[in-house]
């Protein structure tokens, strides 16, 4: 692997008095997809939080870009280019889509605002079809893009995203997946993936990280986790079935799966 853009070693992360996250070792590389796994509690999205200064580590280092950033706040890390899209998406329901998107992007040249919002619009075409309408009159498949457009506006280093398929049907996580590898192939953004679809999250990563009870329970490579059926098989790290997600769908994300498959 190269030179990582970011390494994390030894984070130790506390809520109060009580401790989350234990002595946590990871990197991740220029253009590398890194899958960061494990059952609900076990600590990734208190990592995540850690690394994009949300809260702050007990202990242990965090450098990206080879400067230290642990114990800086949280905006001036976005303005190094670590962007993180947090679990719920976090989008304001009231803003129309393309206000939100200029919104995320007021920081930028006239130029290469317009030149990344063309390009926001080529990866999400069903965005550019809603410019006009509220966020909060989304689907959630919808929403999501939303959050992903929102955070390249940002202009990211290093995109970490935080369980971009909660709730989605699986066909419209393919999409999202599909947009998330381009990323990394094409533009040469890292990505810090939380993810609870398993085997799609390690067919794109290159590399993934298991965290247990706080802990890294597993590093190496993607493939190799793929292979070990105990893992894949474990319950709480299951997939869920397409008709598992159909009655709680929205109309609108029934619309966007129907029209995945078809395409």
């Amino acid at each position: 692997m190269s030179e990582a853009l970011l390494r994390v070693e030894a984070l130790r992360v506390a809520y109060g008095h009580i401790p989350v996250v234990f002595g946590v070792d990871l990197d991740v590389a220029a253009g590398e997809i890194v899958a960061l796994l494990g059952a609900n509690g076990a600590g990734k999205t208190t990592t995540l939080r850690a690394i994009s200064g949300i809260v702050r580590p007990t202990s242990g280092a965090v450098t990206f870009a080879g400067k230290r950033i642990d114990g800086t706040a949280a905006e001036r890390i976005a303005r190094l280019g670590v962007v993180h899209v947090p679990e719920g998406r976090g989008v304001f329901p009231s803003l129309l889509v393309d206000e939100t998107l200029r919104l995320a992007g007021r920081g930028l040249p006239r130029n290469e605002l317009a030149s990344t919002l063309t390009r926001v619009y080529e990866l999400f075409p069903r965005l550019d079809d809603r410019r006009r309408q509220a966020v909060g009159q989304l689907s959630g498949g919808e929403r999501q893009m939303v959050a992903l457009s929102r955070a390249l506006l940002s202009k990211p280093t290093l995109l970490m995203i935080d369980e971009p398929s909660q709730g989605l049907a699986p066909i419209v996580c393919d999409q999202l997946f599909e947009v998330i590898g381009k990323l990394a192939r094409d533009e040469g953004i890292a990505v810090l993936l939380v993810e609870q679809f398993v085997t799609r999250a390690l067919a794109l990563a290159s590399r993934a990280y298991v965290l247990t009870k706080g802990e890294v329970s597993f590093a190496g490579t993607a493939a190799k986790l793929a292979a070990d059926e105990s893992f894949i098989a474990s319950s709480y790290l299951g997939e869920v079935d397409d008709r598992a997600f159909a009655a709680t769908l929205a109309p609108e994300d029934v619309d966007l799966a129907k029209a995945a498959r078809r395409r």
